[in-house]
Parts: C-alpha cells; structure tokens; sequence
C-alpha cells in the first residue's frame, strides 16, 4: 500500500426518490450485525402496507448504504439488489474501480469506524442548540483519506478475508445456535417444575388462558396477595452521583434476565438527600424492568444478593418482596416463565418502549404449591439452571473472543498490517 486517497473519489451520494418504484422494491434496512438486507427478514420491524415510501431513497445493487445515526458503530454495507431505503440513509455510488468487498471491510473495520465516530454530530449541528442525536455528515466521510490500494490489492484483500471470516462466521453461527439450545432447554425445565412440581400427582384444569394444568392440591394467587410491592422513586437525574462512596441506584438498564449487571452504575448521596426506606432494598428482593420487560435473553426479572447491597429503588423497576409464606426462589421462576409473558403482553403500554405497570404485575394470577414444595423445586431449578448457566456464559465467551478475532483480522488486512498476496 502506498499513500492514501480521500473517499470522496471513491464515493459519490445519490439522492433519488423511490416514487411508483416503491411499490415494486423491496424495503432495505441496515443493520451492525449484518449489513444491508431486506427488512422483513429482520425479526422485529415489518413493512406496513398502508405507509407511504414514494419519499424513500432508491439505491441499487452495489451501492453502499449507510445509517447515519449509527455509522459510528460500524451500521452500513453493501446493498445486494435494487431497493428503497430510509432517506435518513445515505446512499453513495461507488467508483466502479473499487472492489466493493474490499470496501465494505475497509468501511467496517475498527481504526474507520473510530474515525467515524470522531466525526459525528448533532442533527442541525450546534447553531441550533440540537446535538442530542448523533449523526454523521456525508461530506465529512467523503473527507476521510484511506490507504490507496491497487485493484488487484482490493481484490487479493478481499478474497482473503471473504474466506477468513467465512470459517470465524460459521463457527459463531452454530454457538449462536447452540445457545438457543440451550436456553430452550433451560425454559423447558424451569416450566416443567413451576408447574408440574417435582413429585407428580392430579393435575387441574386452570381458568386462567395463560396458565396450564397445575398439581391439584396446588392453590391460584394473585402475585399481589402473597409479596409487597413497590415501583422505584423518581430520582431527578441531576441528582444523580459518579462518587463510588454513594450508593447505587438500580436501574432499569442494571436488571438483565436473571441476573442484575452493574456495568452502567450511577450513585446517590443519601446524605444530602434522605430517601423514603421502602426504596432501599434487601437481600432477597425480587427486582423486575417496567419497562421492556421482556428482551432476547428472557424476562428482565433478578434477585438482589448481597453483593449488590446497598443499593436504592429508582423508577421504572418494580421490588417485589415476597411475604414469609411465599419462597422467593420460586416466584423468580415462576415470573421468568412463558405465562408470565402471555399474561402481560397484551396489557403493554407504549409503541416503541413496551411498559407495564405495579398494578398489573400485581394482578398476575400464579400457581401456589405448599411453602416445602416451594423450597423444594427453587433448589431443585438452583442446580438445574446452574449447569446450563455455565455453558451458556462459556458459549457467549467464546463468541466475544471470535468477533474479536474476526475484528483484528480485518483491520490487519486492510491496513497492511499483514501481507495476504501469499495466503489466497
């Protein structure tokens, strides 16, 4: 590789508007994990048939699609046939010189994406006193210089790499679906166990849709009648601490199927400011996200450790505390389930960001075995979901490792950092 071109000779923007076309086109959409595709592929946006998109973008096969708002993270790629795009999207003819492969790593690999993210901005810039939504300029990407690459060079790279990330890609394709697996398999037995118990017996018909057959000797509550409950205190956010000799706030972004991740931390100074006690939370303490109850991994339920105290109840997470009866380990299990999702989903409130409320929650009609069947069966699915625990977060590691290694792999061809012309 010798110097370095800007983009704007390699890139040029087009503009053009779908008009009747896009009645005929398929509607695009991009995405980090995986390009440029077609949006109904996507599992959680669909086309909605009545929605005007005369004023979508056309873009045709090869041309590099971009999503402003997140090409700092890499959201771009290759479009693989004609179709119609967002116009918050850019759309840029490439030079027909250009081995639109070796683009499409060159564009997505890290030392360019972290140029990207250098140079993004607020939408309408700061004259408007708007800089909230992160965006980048084409004509600041068309100003970045990249290394100056024969066409022979482009295609050698890319070929290389096609074949590199081919093995790293199939490799995380199939623990991705081993992790499937084994989340099935981890919902299976749990709800075997909330529901069937350990120890077999009469089963009875429940009147609740979302509920199957139970033990008959087993009683239906309301979640409500057998835990107290409270959603979280509305902390004003500028209140909100850096200083780790406050105490934690818990977020809706800290509880995680399961689990409550302290990753993205922010404190309160209890002593400036006093906060009503049944905002503090115990050991014990079933914790639940209001809202988007419900992500990939499962549904945003956890229990408070000790490892977590001293903590505080901010809004928009319920504590659930469980009464003496009520063996806290079950009813984490029993709220994780596939009924529990059956009875709220269709009480969700909000379009973008699904939410539900205390009182719903409360409502949820649940089975109640005898408190020693309780015990019995949280020990049981403790041991249980444990092993399956274990292979899970070996699984997910090893899949950060392989995107990693992907990612240098990349960055080493496309820099030069490594010489490929002898590994095709």
């Amino acid at each position: 590789m010798n110097g370095s071109v800007r983009l704007k000779w390699l890139l040029s923007q087009s503009d053009a508007r779908a008009g009747a076309r896009a009645e005929t086109l398929p509607l695009l959409s991009v995405s980090i994990s995986w390009g440029v595709r077609r949006r109904q592929e996507s599992e959680t946006t669909t086309r909605a048939a009545s929605e005007d998109l005369s004023n979508y973008k056309l873009c045709r096969a090869g041309d590099l699609v971009i999503n402003r708002m997140r090409a700092f993270q890499g959201a771009l790629g290759i479009a693989p046939e004609d179709g119609i795009v967002s116009p918050d999207y850019a759309v840029l003819r490439v030079d027909p010189k250009v081995d639109k492969r070796w683009l499409n790593y060159l564009l997505t690999s890290g030392p360019t994406v972290a140029t990207m993210a250098s140079l993004v901005r607020g939408i309408g810039g700061t004259e408007t006193g708007n800089v909230r939504t992160p965006r980048l300029n084409i004509s600041d990407l068309q100003a970045m210089t990249v290394p100056l690459v024969s066409a022979d060079g482009q295609r050698v790279i890319a070929d290389y790499l096609d074949r590199e990330t081919a093995s790293i890609d199939t490799l995380i394709e199939e623990q991705q679906r081993l992790i499937e697996m084994l989340r099935g398999r981890r919902r299976a037995v749990v709800e075997q166990a909330v529901f069937s118990g350990l120890d077999g017996g009469p089963m009875t018909i429940n009147a609740e849709s979302w509920l199957p057959p139970t033990p008959s000797h087993w009683r239906v509550v309301q979640l409500g009648f057998v835990s107290d409950t409270v959603a979280g205190y509305p902390f004003p956010s500028n209140g909100f601490s850096a200083d780790e000799d406050h105490v934690r706030l818990l977020r809706g972004v800290n509880v995680k199927p399961g689990r409550i991740n302290w990753a993205d931390t922010v404190y309160w100074d209890v002593e400036a400011t006093a906060v009503p006690s049944e905002f503090v939370l115990e050991v014990g303490d079933l914790v639940f996200g209001m809202d988007r109850p419900f992500v990939g991994g499962g549904v945003r339920v956890a229990a408070v450790s000790g490892n977590d105290l001293p903590t505080l109840l901010l809004q928009r997470v319920m504590r659930i505390r469980p009464i003496s009866e009520a063996g806290r380990g079950y009813m984490r299990y029993v709220m994780s389930t596939d009924a529990f999702l059956t009875y709220l989903e269709p009480q969700f409130t909000g379009v973008s960001v699904p939410h539900v409320s205390e009182w719903q929650v409360r409502k949820f009609k649940m089975p109640f075995p005898p408190l020693d069947e309780q015990k019995s069966i949280a020990a049981y699915l403790d041991g249980q979901t444990a092993k399956i625990d274990v292979l899970l977060e070996e699984t997910e590691r090893f899949i950060a490792i392989a995107r990693e290694r992907r990612a240098a792999l990349v960055t080493a061809a496309v820099t030069g950092q490594i010489d490929v012309r002898e590994m095709v």
